[in-house]
């Protein structure tokens, strides 16, 4: 718990916010809690948190996963209030500034691993498939939002940040590890090269 509350009482109580509206920090906090949602994401995923059975942590997955992309709804909207043409420039990969391409594609990702949670059922994707694609996506999003974190210089601070996301992407590289989702990539491919 104080691994996630510090860096965003950081952010908080930064004295970067204190000529900001209202709309701005919100839209900055929201940010910062999508990115702390990350750290449990896989933890979950991986049956890591202890207390959780494999259901109920899947099933809290998946609302830690809707909380993350309401969040991140959150986030947009909240910039595009502020400045709707900073945020036309990212969403086109126009922006001067690098984070936001980062951010942008992060984003994505997690919308595009939403749907695909969403229609795993209607579609009828095979496990395999459901776990490799959502995995890369998971992979796509932790990267994407951790690059998109270290290159912003705002409201967190530094060196909680730097260590936060570090942890992010151990928790994340530790669950793809053990769950070990390149075994399937392997064998799907030489499944389908077979003659």
């Amino acid at each position: 718990m104080i691994v996630v509350a510090t860096p965003i009482g950081l952010a908080a109580t930064s004295p970067l916010i204190a000529w900001r509206d209202g709309v701005y920090i919100a839209s900055g906090l929201a940010g910062i809690l999508a990115l702390a949602l990350l750290l449990g994401q896989p933890l979950l995923a991986g049956g890591y948190l202890p207390g959780l059975g494999a259901l109920r942590g899947r099933r809290l997955h998946r609302w830690l996963g809707i909380a993350l992309v309401a969040l991140i709804g959150l986030h947009v909207a909240g910039l595009w209030l502020t400045s709707p043409p900073d945020v036309i420039d990212a969403l086109l990969f126009a922006s001067p500034t690098p984070f936001s391409a980062w951010g942008v594609v992060a984003m994505w990702a997690s919308f595009a691993a939403a749907a695909l949670a969403l229609l795993r059922a209607r579609l009828r994707i095979a496990p395999k498939a459901w776990r490799i694609g959502h995995t890369a996506l998971a992979v796509v999003i932790v990267v994407g939002s951790v690059v998109h974190a270290l290159l912003i210089e705002g409201t967190m601070e530094p060196l909680s940040k730097a260590a936060f996301c570090a942890l992010v992407l151990l928790a994340t590289a530790k669950v793809v590890l053990d769950l070990r989702v390149w075994v399937l990539i392997a064998r799907t491919r030489r499944a389908t090269n077979r003659p």
